[in-house]
C-alpha cells in the first residue's frame, strides 16, 4: 500500500512549548533561525553551501525530521535545506541552481541522544535559549548554522562562517539588534492529508455526464459558436500552429487548476511529503524533469521524491529585506531510494525548481 501525503504548516514558536520543541527536543522541523543539526560530524561547510549561480554561500531555509520506519541506521533522520539570499538567482526553472538539500541520520542507539524520545510536553521552568554552539564548544553562524570562527566586531557573540554571512546579517537588521537572536523562526507541523472525498462516496458515471452537458450557459454557448465560425477564417494563417497552441494554452489551464485544487484543500500548506508514493504536483507543465533529469545518488542508486516544498512559504519568509524578492513555483526534493550513508556524513541530495508558467500565479 502507497503512503499516504502528509502536509506541513508553519506555527509560530511562541511560548515555551513551541520554543522548547525548536530548541531542545532534539528533532524538530522547523523554518527560520540556526539549523538544529542531527548528528555534529561531518557537517557541511560554507564550500559545500555554495550557491550553484553566484557562488555565495546559502542561508538555511528549513530542516524536516523524517525518520524511516523500519530502518535501523535511519531511526532518526532529517532534511536540512539551504537557500541563496540573491535575488537574480532565481531566474527560470531547473535543477539545484540557488539551493542546496543535505540529509543526515543515526541509529536509535548513538553517542549524541539518549535511545528514548524526549516527552512531549516541555519540563517546567524558563524556555532555554537557541544553541549558538555544538556540544564541543565550536560557535556556530547566525545565517546558515556551519561552524562560524568570525564574529561580530561590537558584540563579540554573533558568529558568522565568513564575511558574505556577516554583511548580510548586518544588512538584514544585526546593526539594530546587535547580539539577539534572529527572528523568523517556525515550528513545521505535520498533519496527514484528508481524502477529497470519503472512502464510501459513489458518483455515478451517468450523472457525472449529465452535469457536464448541462452547465454551458446559453450565452456562453453562442459565444462559442460564433468564436468558432469567426475562428474558420484563420484556418488558412496556419492551421496546426493555432491548434499546437490552443492545446499546450489548454493543458498549461488544466494543471495549474489541478494544483489550485489541491492547495485550496488547506491554503497554508508549506510542505507535502510522501516519500515513495504519490509524486509532486507541478504547477505548470513545463520545465518538469524527466527522470534521466535527475542523477543517481553517489551509491550508484536511483533518487526518488521525498517531498515538496510549496509556495505558501514565501509569506513567512523575509523575502524583501535586501529590497527585491525571491521566488518559486514549487521545489521539489529527490533523495536516495537506498537511503545510503552513515551518521558521520550529511550527504547531498538533489533539488528542482520549478516556476509557475506566464499568467499563473497563485494568491499570496
Amino acid at each position: 500500500m502507497a503512503p499516504g501525503v502528509e502536509l506541513g504548516f508553519a506555527a509560530a514558536a511562541a511560548g515555551p512549548g513551541g520554543a522548547w520543541r525548536l530548541r531542545s527536543a532534539y528533532f524538530p522541523s522547523k523554518v527560520g533561525g540556526r539549523p538544529a543539526w542531527l548528528g555534529e560530524a561531518g557537517l557541511p561547510g560554507p564550500a559545500a553551501l555554495r550557491c550553484g549561480r553566484c557562488q555565495r554561500p546559502c542561508a538555511f531555509l528549513l530542516q524536516l525530521y523524517a525518520p524511516l520506519p523500519g530502518r535501523s541506521d535511519a531511526f532518526h533522520r532529517t532534511l536540512f535545506v539551504f537557500a541563496c539570499r540573491g535575488p537574480a538567482c532565481y531566474r527560470g526553472s531547473g535543477p539545484r541552481g540557488p539551493f542546496r538539500v543535505f540529509r543526515n541520520q543515526l541509529p536509535r542507539r548513538n553517542d549524541t541522544y539518549p535511545e528514548e524520545p524526549p516527552p512531549e510536553e516541555p519540563p517546567p521552568g524558563p524556555a532555554p535559549a537557541p544553541p549558538g554552539r555544538l556540544s564541543g564548544g565550536a560557535a556556530l553562524c547566525r545565517v546558515c548554522g556551519c561552524p562560524g570562527p568570525r564574529c561580530c566586531g561590537r558584540c563579540r557573540r554573533a558568529a558568522y562562517c565568513g564575511p558574505e554571512h556577516q554583511a548580510l546579517d548586518w544588512r538584514r537588521g544585526h546593526r539594530r539588534s546587535c547580539g539577539q537572536h534572529p527572528a523568523g523562526e517556525y515550528e513545521i507541523l505535520i498533519e496527514p492529508e484528508e481524502p477529497e472525498f470519503p472512502d464510501d462516496s459513489t458518483i455515478d458515471p451517468g450523472d457525472e455526464q449529465v452535469a457536464v452537458e448541462t452547465s454551458k450557459d446559453p450565452k456562453e454557448q453562442e459565444e462559442l459558436e460564433a468564436t468558432g465560425s469567426a475562428g474558420e477564417t484563420l484556418q488558412s494563417l496556419d492551421e496546426e500552429t493555432l491548434e499546437a497552441l490552443a492545446k499546450r494554452e489548454t493543458e498549461e489551464d488544466k494543471i495549474f487548476q489541478m494544483f489550485k485544487e489541491k492547495v485550496a484543500a488547506e491554503p497554508e500548506q508549506i510542505i507535502r511529503y510522501c516519500r515513495g508514493g504519490e509524486g509532486p504536483i507541478w504547477v505548470s507543465g513545463e520545465n518538469r524533469p524527466e527522470e534521466k533529469d535527475i542523477p543517481n545518488c553517489l551509491c550508484g542508486a536511483k533518487r526518488i521524491f521525498e517531498f515538496q516544498i510549496m509556495p505558501q512559504l514565501l509569506n513567512y519568509l523575509q523575502v524583501d529585506s535586501l529590497g527585491e524578492s525571491i521566488d518559486w513555483g514549487t521545489l521539489v526534493v529527490y533523495t536516495c531510494a537506498n537511503n545510503c550513508g552513515g551518521a558521520h556524513e550529511y550527504l547531498e541530495e538533489f533539488i528542482w525548481k520549478q516556476d509557475y508558467s506566464v499568467g499563473h500565479v497563485l494568491p499570496s
